[in-house]
């Protein structure tokens, strides 16, 4: 499977509006693809929407909450883009993580493995423009159909962190999506991907293996390792990823950090982290050091790595003139 680049959006600290002629640029570097994240702050459809009207690159969310968007309305998101750009949009869908789902939605975060599942079965139908009647055990939808059918099929992605998501991905998915993982940790990942996709009698290599890998962009010094640090222990210490990692086999490495902040110590927990484990996650240092960090990965069985740049410096002028640098000197022709 080819190997691609691509772009996470949106960038920090640029307008959507800005995000046409940031796309256009990034096509004429060679990044083949935009992947959508969302959090807090926009949400993950209408990046793409700018994106795909303003060049031919090939889109994807990664991804849309099941649960925070209904069946209906998640379907009805996913052609709209898919109209946008024809044959371009690939719709990544996930269960996010209790912070999002619960304190912030005001929903219920349980049997997410089985709702991903359910999702996917409801949208192959749904976006195949058939009238639909489901009856899962997460949500059941009674009589819906598109009334603006998509002209060609949408690959359906699914974000997986530990085994029982990624054999779903394996199973029932297009694509298969991670993050927050080292480039070694993707072999065991994936390993799980093809796996399930064998048992089940499809092509494991048709997966494709889909990654957002965060890269600080800073110059390399205390005020950058210290922005690594905290943006590790903030999503680390959402407990999906905690037992993702406990998973990968960390549990060592990370007690102290963990430990230190469920004892109420935050700036402890940030000191906490080896200096390993901010190597392996965080791609960071100089340009080729980064390109080189990246090319691992690819190497590691990634498909599609998707750049999610950030920097610590607190003026936000630095900052874009730092996220433009890094797309030029990340862009294809300097990776590998």
């Amino acid at each position: 499977m080819r190997k691609r680049l691509a772009l996470s959006v949106p960038f920090e600290g640029f307008t959507l509006a800005e995000h046409a002629e940031l796309a256009r640029e990034a096509e004429r570097l060679g990044y083949t693809d935009a992947w959508s994240l969302e959090v807090d702050g926009t949400d993950c459809f209408t990046p793409l929407a700018v994106v795909g009207s303003a060049t031919q690159m090939r889109l994807g969310t990664a991804i849309a909450n099941v649960y925070t968007r209904g069946p209906a309305t998640l379907a009805q998101s996913a052609a709209s883009i898919a109209e946008v750009a024809p044959g371009r949009f690939n719709l990544g869908i996930g269960s996010g993580s209790q912070p999002i789902v619960e304190m912030w939605n005001s929903g219920s975060f349980s049997k997410p493995a089985t709702r991903v599942r359910e999702m996917v079965q409801f949208l192959r139908q749904a976006l195949a423009g058939e009238r639909v009647v489901f009856y899962g055990q997460t949500f059941h939808v009674d009589g819906f159909r598109l009334s603006r059918p998509v002209e060609q099929p949408i690959p359906i992605h699914v974000a997986a962190l530990r085994e029982g998501m990624l054999k779903v991905a394996g199973e029932f998915g297009d694509g298969a999506i991670i993050n927050w993982l080292s480039a070694e940790d993707c072999r065991q990942s994936i390993a799980v991907v093809r796996t399930a996709a064998a048992a089940a009698g499809r092509d494991p290599e048709a997966i494709e293996i889909t990654a957002r890998l965060m890269v600080n962009i800073d110059p390399p010094g205390p005020d950058a390792d210290i922005g690594q640090r905290r943006l590790i222990n903030a999503y680390l210490n959402v407990p999906v990823y905690r037992s993702f990692h406990e998973w990968l086999g960390r549990s060592e490495s990370l007690k102290g950090m963990w430990d230190a902040w469920e004892g109420g110590d935050r700036k402890g927990a940030v000191a906490a982290i080896p200096d390993q484990v901010v190597s392996d996650l965080i791609v960071h240092g100089t340009a080729e050091e980064r390109n080189a960090h990246v090319q691992r990965y690819l190497d590691a069985g990634v498909d599609t790595a998707f750049l999610n740049w950030f920097s610590v410096n607190p003026d936000p002028a630095v900052r874009r003139e730092l996220t433009l640098k890094a797309m030029r000197e990340m862009a294809p022709s300097a990776v590998g």
